[in-house]
C-alpha cells in the first residue's frame, strides 16, 4: 500500500458528442453518465468515481462546451467552465473523427490557460473516419506540450495509460467516497437520466432538448421493489404524440428500456409509471432551468 494517498477532482471537457460520457463509464466501471448519438445528452455535472491503490479520482462530466446564445446553451455551457476553474485537473476529450473547426477552437481556448493541469484523450482512435494526425498537429499548435494519450473510450484502448498518469499527477488528499462506490448520483436521479436516454435514443432530433423529466413521488413495495413516479414534460402537443406513440407504443419502449437497464444499476427491481405533459417553453423559464442544470 503507498505511504501516500492521492485524490483529485477530474474535470471532463470537449466538444458535443466528443464521447466524455462514454470515456467516464470506461474508466469507472459501471453506466455513470448517458450516452446517445444526440450532441449535449449531458446537462448536468455528473460525478463518476475510480478508486484505485493509493489514489481516487472523481470525474466531473460536464456538458459538451457549445457556443450559443440561447438560455440553455449558456447555462451548461456555464457549468462546464466553472468545472474547469474549480478541478484539481482537467481532462481535455478531442474527438478525431471531426476536423476541429471554430467549436473546437473555442473550447481549446477556454482549456489553455489550464494547460498545467491538463491531460488530453484523442478519442475514437478505432474509428475508420479517424484522423489522428490532424488532431495531435492542431493540440500541437494550439496546446504545445500538452500530455495527450491516444485513446478509443468506447473500446477501452489505452484507457488504463490515461488513468495511470492521472492517478501520478494528483495531488496528496483522502478519498472522499468509499472504495466501492463508482458515482455519487442520489437514485431518483439516476433513474430520470436513463429515461431521458431513451428518448434521445428513440426520438433523436425530433423530441430529445424539448423534454425533461419531472420527478413526482417513489415508493417501495413489500416485495422490495421501487416505484417511480415522473413525467416527461415538452413544449408542444406535437412531441407529446411522439412520445407517447401509437396506442400508447413508445412510451412502452422507453418505460420498458428504461427498467431494463435499471435493473443492471440497482440491486432491486424498478418500476416505473411515466406520463407526459406539455408545458410550452419550457427551456425560456428560469426556474425550471436552475433545478434541471447544476
Amino acid at each position: 500500500m503507498p505511504d501516500v494517498h492521492k485524490s483529485a477532482f477530474v474535470a471532463v471537457v470537449g466538444r458535443p458528442s466528443a464521447g466524455k460520457s462514454t470515456l467516464v463509464n470506461t474508466i469507472c466501471g459501471q453506466k455513470v453518465a448517458i450516452v446517445s448519438p444526440v450532441p449535449q445528452t449531458t446537462r448536468n455535472a455528473v460525478r463518476g468515481i475510480k478508486t484505485g491503490e493509493g489514489y481516487q479520482l472523481v470525474f466531473v462530466d460536464t456538458p459538451g462546451l457549445h457556443d450559443s446564445e440561447k438560455t440553455m446553451n449558456k447555462r451548461l455551457r456555464d457549468i462546464a467552465v466553472h468545472a474547469l476553474q474549480d478541478a484539481d485537473l482537467v481532462l481535455y476529450v478531442i474527438d478525431t473523427t471531426r476536423a476541429p473547426g471554430p467549436e473546437e477552437e473555442s473550447i481549446i481556448a477556454r482549456v489553455a490557460p489550464f494547460s498545467g493541469k491538463t491531460f488530453v484523450a484523442v478519442n475514437k482512435i478505432d474509428a475508420r473516419e479517424s484522423d489522428i494526425a490532424r488532431a495531435r498537429l492542431f493540440l500541437a499548435e494550439r496546446m504545445p506540450g500538452a500530455r495527450t494519450y491516444d485513446l478509443s473510450a468506447e473500446k477501452g484502448t489505452g484507457v488504463e495509460a490515461l488513468v495511470s498518469a492521472l492517478a501520478a499527477a494528483a495531488p496528496s488528499g483522502p478519498a472522499y467516497y468509499p472504495s466501492d462506490y463508482y458515482t455519487d448520483q442520489e437514485p431518483v436521479f439516476r433513474i430520470a437520466e436513463t429515461i431521458r436516454e431513451k428518448v434521445f435514443l428513440h426520438t433523436r432530433n425530433e423530441v430529445p432538448h424539448a423534454v425533461y423529466v419531472e420527478y413526482k413521488s417513489h415508493h417501495m413495495l413489500d416485495d422490495g421493489t421501487l416505484v417511480y413516479e415522473g413525467e416527461l414534460v415538452v413544449e408542444r402537443e406535437t412531441q407529446k404524440g411522439i412520445l407517447i406513440g401509437a396506442g400508447g407504443s413508445m412510451i412502452k419502449l422507453i418505460r420498458e428500456e428504461a427498467e431494463r437497464d435499471l435493473a443492471d444499476i440497482f440491486d432491486y427491481a424498478v418500476r416505473l409509471s411515466i406520463k407526459v405533459r406539455v408545458q410550452p417553453d419550457w427551456k425560456k423559464d428560469d426556474r425550471i432551468l436552475k433545478k434541471l442544470l447544476q
